[in-house]
Formats: C-alpha cells, structure tokens, sequence
C-alpha cells in the first residue's frame, strides 16, 4: 500500500480528486466506484470543480455504489441512492442511466446481490474503488467477522456504526438496522482502490488496517492484500501511525513519473 499523510482534510479531497481525474483521463470510459459518508464528499466537490472549469471530462464514466440502506424509502434523503445523486451523478453531470446503487428495497435481497455482481462483472469491473472507513475498520458496510471472499449481501449494521450514522438521521431510532453491502471480495476485485480517512475519530481504524495484522476484525485490512492501494490521510487520521515520518518522507521523494 501507499500511505499519503496531508496537513489536512480538504488536501486529503484535493490531491484524492487528482488521483482519480489521472484515471479517468488515461481511460475516458472508466468505471468508478462510489463510497458515500463524510469521508469522499471533498473528492467529489473537487472533481465538480474539474468538471466545471472544463479540466475534466467525465461524460463517459459510470459507477457503481459500495452500498444501500435495506428498507429505507427511496425518497429518504439519506437513502444511499440519495446521497449519490445529489453529491454525485448531479454535480459531475453524470449519465444517471450509468450509475447504479444495491436495490436495499428488493423483495429477494439475495437475487439483488447476485444482480449487483453481474452488472459489475458485465460493466468490465471497476478500475479504481473510492473507500472510507469506520472507525471500527469497516469498508463498504462490511462489519469486523465479514468474509474476505463475500460478495454483495445483506449485513446487519453494529450499534456502532449505527451510533455513527445518527447524525444524518432526525433519530437515531431511525438509522436503518441493515444494509445490502458490495463484499470484501467485491471490493478487493477493482483494479485499484482509493482509500481516505479524516480526523482523529478514525486513527485507531487507519493504524490497525496499515500496520497491524490482516485480520477480520479489521476488515479494512484486507487491503494490504490488494496490488494497487492508495491511503490518504489528514494527521489526526495519521496520529496512531507507527511509521508516519517514513511514510511522509517517501511521499516527499516519489519519482516525478509516479506522482498524480
């Protein structure tokens, strides 16, 4: 993995935007995947900057979304659907047609699942995934004990990430119990993988997905196994790192023709 430590958030969305703007210029048809949360929303503005100076082209781009609420109504603006559209398939003008979310409202969550793998597997895969993580390590919805090799499911949400979640919600009575979550063998199929945390809340995830064991208790860890996996933090995200000042010092000496 590349581990990227910035003096703070919003250089976290601006050089993460730049990351993903260097993919989609390399492959104007590019299959995005779309993490929602705090965590992405100042890669998003970014690139509906790009877009509307005219740096950035991404009429041709799709996406697929990491996940969707079981049960909540489509209209809910917390609905991941929602949240996608508005931040977004609006603001980058993107083809809605080509930007698919789980079905959390299916009657057979199961056959959604199985239908949301075809249509990743049909679309070529994704080229680059854009991740957050919980403060418990999770990726996608995929809670500490989820398989390595799951694919797209229903998982039942701890009462952390509940906890987590109520601030989008009038109640946290209302922060749904369940989702339909892309897996982490889903995940660890796109070409690349984009990962970004901000804050001190999220130090402790960043540290045990970098540098401790690959285990399912962090499933954010599992990215050590993927080829091509980029972290990029703010330095309250990066405090619990062990290694920090190595990994800055490498950030600060990559070769010209490896930088984005």
């Amino acid at each position: 993995m590349e581990i990227v430590i910035l003096p703070s958030a919003a250089e976290v969305g601006v050089l993460a935007a730049r990351k993903i703007a260097r993919v989609v210029r390399d492959k104007p048809d590019a299959v995005l995947g779309l993490a929602t949360g705090s965590s992405p929303l100042a890669i998003y503005a970014a690139l509906a900057e790009q877009t509307r100076d005219g740096s950035l082209d991404v009429s041709r781009v799709s996406a697929f979304a990491l996940d969707e609420y079981v049960g909540i109504p489509a209209e809910h603006p917390e609905s991941y659907a929602a949240v996608i559209a508005r931040e977004v398939t609006g603001p980058l003008h993107l083809d809605p047609a080509g930007v698919q979310v789980p079905d959390g409202r299916a009657v057979d969550l199961e056959a959604a699942g199985e239908r949301y793998e075809e249509a990743i597997r049909a679309a070529g895969g994704v080229d680059l995934q854009i991740l957050g993580i919980g403060a418990n390590g999770h990726v996608g919805f995929n809670e500490p004990t989820s398989s390595f090799a799951s694919r797209t499911r229903i998982k039942t949400l701890t009462e952390r990430t509940r906890s987590d979640n109520a601030r989008f919600f009038d109640s946290a009575d209302d922060v749904p119990t369940h989702c339909l979550t892309q897996g982490l063998g889903t995940i660890m199929d796109a070409r690349e993988l984009l990962l970004v945390a901000q804050g001190p809340a999220k130090a402790a995830a960043v540290a045990a997905a970098v540098e401790g064991p690959v285990t399912s208790m962090c499933p954010a860890s599992i990215l050590q196994h993927h080829r091509r996996a980029t972290i990029m933090v703010d330095e309250d995200a990066a405090a619990r790192l062990t290694l920090g000042d190595y990994y800055r010092w490498t950030y600060a000496h990559k070769p010209s023709w490896q930088q984005f």
